[in-house]
């Protein structure tokens, strides 16, 4: 076998790894599979002579394309403002299993409301969290990596830890079965108009971000509070919509479909039984390049539409 032959297999053995890292540090599915791609060109180039431990090395390229790849962007003063919401993973029907590529983006993802305050972070503090925090690389590593101390990189980790907990409940602490079960009745209450059972399924200080796209930038919103949110939900609410559970990065979530047509995905985060957050995709652009029309009901439509 060539040496070539070589290094690719052992890259292949690490690639799906190093795609789920890419993806929690940059948020974008493309971009992530481009830093793959840099990642192998560097690994090819450098070789694993000397290296004893090949996927903590694995670990430090990726990382490190990642960190230019986040520099960059906060660099690019064209960059859209307003609400992004990131790329979602194994967008499917409850029923349906993930392929092994999804899998393991699952296995080691978050779901996408943590993901919206991760975009908030700045690169070194993203990078440092993401390490550390989710796959546990030392902050000896760390550090240098991010042209940092051992202590400052702490430190990053530990800004970026604060600002996860400010921004309140991001993770779910129920079932997914119970998740469905008030995400199902979010969207009836929705369809009926009930501004009441709407408020009541909704935290007091519940949120809802919104990413229109470049296109439609007014559509992008950040919007906080159970009786704002409710009356928002029942004014765009569209009795000629169909509604289909979907999981969005292994939580529950609702695809939105006029005609066939997906118009928006939502990702709902459920604590304490109530709905603590939605982040939603409404570019329809987006969500074509997706793949997610195949998810759409031939008619979903309850009687009552």
């Amino acid at each position: 076998m060539s040496e070539d032959a070589a290094l690719a297999g052992v890259f292949q053995q690490h690639r799906r790894h190093l795609r789920a890292i890419a993806y929690r540090m940059l948020g974008s599915l493309p971009e992530a599979d481009d830093a793959v791609q840099e990642a192998w060109v560097r690994f090819a180039a450098a070789g694993t002579g000397g290296v004893e431990n090949v996927g903590g090395w694995l670990t430090t390229i990726i990382s490190r394309v990642c960190l230019n790849i986040l520099r960059a962007r906060a660099a690019r003063p064209e960059r859209p403002a307003g609400m992004h919401v990131p790329d979602p993973i194994a967008v499917r029907g409850y029923d349906t299993a993930p392929d092994p590529e999804q899998e393991t983006l699952l296995a080691e993802s978050v779901g996408l409301a943590l993901m919206v305050v991760l975009d908030a972070l700045t690169p070194a503090e993203r990078v440092a969290f993401v390490l550390h925090d989710a796959f546990g690389v030392p902050f000896t590593v760390i550090g240098p990596l991010v042209g940092r101390s051992e202590q400052a990189a702490r430190q990053l980790a530990s800004r970026a830890r604060r600002q996860v907990r400010e921004a309140g409940p991001v993770t779910p602490d129920v079932s997914l079965q119970q998740q469905r079960t008030i995400v199902d009745a979010f969207f009836t209450a929705a369809r009926a108009g009930d501004f009441d059972r709407l408020v009541g399924l909704l935290d007091p200080d519940a949120v809802v971000r919104a990413d229109g796209g470049r296109a439609r930038a007014g559509a992008s919103l950040k919007m906080r509070g159970a009786a704002p949110i409710a009356r928002a939900t029942i004014a765009t609410a569209s009795p000629l919509a169909d509604f289909t559970p979907v999981l969005v990065n292994d939580v529950a979530g609702m695809l939105i479909s006029l005609r066939g047509r997906p118009v928006s995905l939502i990702a709902v985060t459920v604590t304490g039984n109530v709905i603590t957050a939605m982040d939603g995709i409404t570019d329809v652009g987006r969500l074509a390049s997706l793949g997610l029309a195949p998810l759409v009901p031939v008619s979903s439509r309850s009687e009552s539409g």
